[in-house]
């Protein structure tokens, strides 16, 4: 099955894509592989999911803010490739989780996109390599950024 066919048959609510908050490009390609800017959780209404884990929000929160910020970048695969079947692969996922000192479960928040992916893309093909950590703020205070790396078909 596709990765379209995937998001179809798992009834997925893709966001509207964000504009680029500064001044970079959302995807950038290099030959098979396709970099994508950071991430946030935009919602289908174009709001964005704020807030700090464990102490705004506790970890469901977290790995449902994460998992938005996949299916945000789900919007901008498809707008930037015209088709999520061009993906070959996840390579690599940087998580950043809006958190306070005394959290240390970054890696369960950011499951909520790693599991996502896996989902559309495949048990293998969906899940790559990835580091999670947290950071003191982030952009307009949402509560989760991710950054990804792609293998794509030309």
């Amino acid at each position: 099955m596709s990765a379209e066919q995937r998001v179809q048959e798992l009834g997925l609510v893709i966001p509207p894509v964000p504009k680029p908050g500064g001044v970079y490009k959302p995807t950038v390609q290099h030959g098979d592989l396709l970099y994508v800017s950071g991430h946030v959780p935009v919602l289908p209404d174009g709001s964005l999911v704020k807030g700090r884990v464990n102490s705004d929000a506790d970890l469901d929160a977290g790995y449902q803010a994460a998992r938005q910020v996949g299916l945000t970048m789900l919007a901008t695969l498809r707008k930037d490739l015209g088709s999520l079947d061009r993906i070959v692969r996840v390579i690599k996922l940087l998580g950043l989780v809006n958190s306070g000192p005394e959290f240390y479960n970054h890696p369960k928040v950011i499951n909520g996109c790693s599991e996502l992916f896996a989902q559309v893309f495949g048990d293998d093909a969906g899940v790559g390599t990835r580091s999670a950590f947290g950071v003191a703020a982030l952009p307009v205070g949402v509560m989760v950024e991710i950054e990804a790396l792609f293998e794509i078909r030309a």
